[in-house]
């Protein structure tokens, strides 16, 4: 009987997680379809900005602002993102991986990497490899762009002061609740806009003064593509945490279905136990 109340307990502690499993999946497909809505408006405005600045750094002469500035890359700047919670399937794992690739495969062509972090996972990650950093933010998981705002001024500062020639950015682009893609974007400097062969850069007329749209567009371009890695990033955390939840609801059914059956089967052998002592002894009697 003892085995019996062992299945039994096992049963209620399985059902137990079956049920905040369950209750996690729900909340965190909530919060997606939030995130989600998020990500597909803030789109449109980045990659259009995208674009602009792309075709003002071709027609624009470097030394017309320091963010268009092209050095030749010795000390980079690596931003990796990741969430501040786990229990979200590979999600923190596969953006670390990432990073950890990547400093490895730049080690020997670049002279120093700054690495800044934003989420607890992989500033916790970095500190027990004993690792430095040159800005850390934890996520809040409710985006704002203020706090892209934030975020990018240590960016900017440092790219414009020459402290780094290049920033690159480690985020998860999202696709699907099921479909997550790690990415390693570049940043600074702004890329230009690559003409075909027979075609003609028309220059452009500014008003106001060129100066000073560069000086309000480029940290802007900055802010607004942190700030969709940021909510792409988010959305996919909610995605993947929904994803391994609804995993780990269904393994617990499935654990638990196992576990009963086990439980009859132990049942049936004791009463059947208990039966043929009854007959043996009642047999002994007569």
């Amino acid at each position: 009987m003892a085995n019996l109340r062992d299945i039994r307990k096992r049963i209620a502690s399985v059902k137990s997680t079956q049920q905040i499993t369950k209750a996690m999946q729900m909340v965190a497909a909530s919060k997606l379809k939030r995130a989600q809505e998020s990500v597909v408006a803030a789109r449109p405005y980045a990659i259009k900005m995208n674009e602009v600045l792309a075709s003002l750094a071709l027609r624009t002469e470097e030394g017309k602002h320091p963010l268009l500035q092209r050095r030749e890359e010795k000390n980079v700047e690596l931003i990796v993102m990741t969430s501040d919670r786990g229990l979200c399937g590979g999600f923190n794992h596969n953006v670390i991986k990432t990073s950890e690739k990547f400093v490895a495969e730049k080690q020997g062509e670049y002279e120093n990497i700054l690495i800044s972090v934003v989420g607890k996972k992989v500033r916790d990650y970095y500190r027990r490899q004993g690792r430095e950093f040159a800005t850390e933010f934890l996520n809040p998981g409710n985006i704002t762009f203020s706090y892209a705002e934030e975020i990018a001024a240590d960016v900017i500062d440092r790219y414009v002061e020459k402290t780094t020639d290049a920033v690159y950015v480690i985020y998860t682009e999202f696709k699907s609740a099921m479909t997550q893609n790690v990415i390693v974007q570049r940043l600074l400097p702004v890329e230009p806009m690559k003409l075909a062969e027979d075609e003609v850069a028309v220059e452009y007329i500014y008003e106001p003064s060129e100066d000073e749209l560069l000086a309000d567009i480029l940290p802007r371009y900055v802010y607004t593509q942190l700030f969709r890695m940021l909510l792409e990033s988010v959305a996919s955390e909610h995605g993947s945490r929904m994803t391994a939840m609804d995993s780990a609801t269904s393994n617990a059914v499935e654990m638990v279905d196992r576990l009963t059956l086990l439980y009859n089967r132990a049942r049936q052998a004791a009463i059947t136990t208990e039966l043929m002592e009854i007959v043996s002894g009642a047999e002994a009697l007569g």
